[in-house]
């Protein structure tokens, strides 16, 4: 009475599977058989262009940084000077 009473599992249907033998299409002789060249160089050229742009990035910060230090060490000497008179 309180046992749940479960469905029936269905079979799958059989199926036959036949492997039919393709041959790939022969290349027309109006297309290249290369891929296009002309990804590659813009792909080489989107490389150099973050490159440069990453290198000229960094020279800025190192710059930046550099003059901040420069800035620093001379408020400091102003600084003990003004507390030695």
């Amino acid at each position: 009475m309180f046992r749940p009473k479960l469905p029936d599992v269905p079979t799958p249907p059989t199926t036959t599977v036949t492997h039919q033998q393709t041959q790939a299409p022969a290349p027309s002789a109006g297309r290249p058989v290369a891929p296009y060249v002309g990804v590659g160089v813009g792909a080489v050229a989107a490389v150099v262009v973050v490159g440069t742009v990453l290198t000229a990035l960094l020279a800025a910060v190192a710059v930046t940084a550099i003059s901040v230090a420069v800035a620093a060490v001379v408020l400091r000497s102003l600084v003990n000077d003004a507390n030695k008179r």
